[in-house]
């Protein structure tokens, strides 16, 4: 019985001999995204702005579109409503969405945004943290327009796995905004 378990207790040493282990190098996430190229949304809408052509684009009612990113999992979702006298409820509802994520965000940044020249005013909300949506966005010319924005993805928030498709789309989210132009 001795003898078993002594031969028990060398068999892992006579099989595990060969190579010395060496560790493993470091390495970084390589993530390479397409080249941007972007494209005019032309429609019935009183508003056109320029889009990644990486996005297909659906409409959803009237004026609400959402731009889908395959490839990266996640969409744009945006809506227009016109401007009736009821501006001040439109832009404490924006803001209000943006700090729903307050909950689960770590931050939240406000970057305001003004084109006088074209009559675009704004605000760009980047998310920060494990929060449903990574961005949200509004713009309005104050009288007559106002368009809002938020970006998902399709899986469950995870800031780390999530960040270099966040800032991909936030991005052209920013696009959207510098471009947008009233009809």
């Amino acid at each position: 019985m001795r003898r078993i378990f002594l031969l028990a207790g060398l068999m892992p040493l006579i099989w595990g001999c060969g190579e010395d282990p060496l560790p493993k190098p470091r390495a970084m996430l390589r993530l390479e995204y397409p080249r941007k190229a972007y494209r005019v949304l032309e429609s019935d809408c009183p508003f056109r702005f320029e889009y990644n052509q990486m996005a297909s684009r659906e409409f959803r009612g009237d004026c609400d579109l959402v731009l889908d990113y395959p490839e990266m999992k996640g969409s744009v979702f945006i809506s227009y409503k016109a401007v009736d006298g009821n501006l001040r409820s439109l832009l404490s509802d924006a803001q209000k969405l943006s700090y729903e994520h307050v909950v689960k965000a770590d931050n939240i940044v406000e970057q305001p945004y003004i084109n006088q020249e074209e009559a675009v005013y704004g605000m760009f909300y980047e998310v920060r943290g494990d929060a449903a949506s990574q961005s949200q966005f509004y713009v309005t010319d104050s009288t007559d327009h106002f368009v809002t924005g938020s970006l998902y993805f399709y899986a469950k928030p995870n800031y780390d796995s999530i960040l270099p498709a966040a800032v991909y789309l936030q991005n052209d989210i920013r696009r959207i905004m510098e471009s947008l132009r009233w009809k």
